[in-house]
């Protein structure tokens, strides 16, 4: 039984080749593309549940199939790029991407990934549920109450509605700009010192432990030059190595 239809898109044969092999054997149900024009139509044909693009492609890139395939729907996107293309990596995110791995990159650690956003896709919360569970944190949404671990946290109105969205969206790399515009609106995606000085007081009451602000965040994990990735069971293994100091 097939754990799932994943669409790899890439213009290097290597690529496709290496995995192709490894989401197959890991029994996942695989479609390749040269091209992100050839990717959208096969998108359009099989639907898929989850698409894995290189950014850097003939005929369209993975930024526009990224675009394209958000007008359709909220399949996750992993992009694949190379360490130079930290422009485009963003891009990519801001237009929808659900999240990326930087080339060279480990099969496991993209196969953990494939599950993650198969999980959180085959377990999504209602559009507007009145209480949404994640992780370590229940979130009863018209009371604004916040609980950790059966433990109630006070958040101001801003800190409450940045702790819902990530919790709306778990494991994925949310963008500054992303963040800015839901928190704040339209006309804030160039102000990134007040999502700064928001994550740091979030930060302060939903980590764990005394002094956590200046320990290596569980919850809220840095992705260095691009924004955050939330995760709400808090795994501690799982962080970035950056230090909070060095988010920008």
């Amino acid at each position: 039984m097939s754990h799932g239809k994943i669409l790899v898109v890439d213009d290097e044969p290597q690529i496709l080749r290496v995995l192709r092999t490894s989401l197959e054997g890991s029994g996942y149900e695989v479609t390749l593309a040269r091209n992100g024009l050839e990717a959208l139509e096969l998108y359009q044909r099989s639907m898929p549940d989850l698409v894995i693009t290189d950014l850097a492609m003939p005929e369209m890139d993975g930024i526009e199939l990224t675009r394209c395939i958000r007008e359709h729907g909220e399949t996750p996107i992993i992009v694949l790029s190379v360490r130079s293309a930290e422009p485009m990596k963003v891009s990519a995110l801001d237009e929808g991407a659900d999240d990326y791995i930087t080339k060279p990159f480990g099969i496991q650690e993209l196969l953990a990934r494939v599950r993650s956003h198969l999980r959180r896709t085959r377990t999504g919360e209602p559009s507007h549920p009145a209480v949404i569970r994640s992780g370590d944190f229940t979130i009863e949404v018209e009371r604004h109450r916040v609980l950790r671990r059966d433990v109630e946290i006070h958040l101001t109105p801003k800190e409450f509605s940045l702790l819902l969205f990530f919790a709306k969206s778990p494991d994925r790399v949310l963008t500054h700009k992303v963040l800015l515009r839901a928190v704040w609106g339209a006309g804030f995606e160039h102000q990134p010192e007040y999502l700064r000085v928001l994550v740091a007081q979030l930060r302060k009451k939903i980590e764990l432990g005394s002094g956590a602000a200046k320990q290596e965040p569980r919850y809220i994990r840095n992705e260095p030059w691009i924004g955050y990735r939330f995760t709400p069971d808090g795994d501690a293994d799982g962080g970035q190595e950056s230090s909070i100091l060095t988010e920008f």
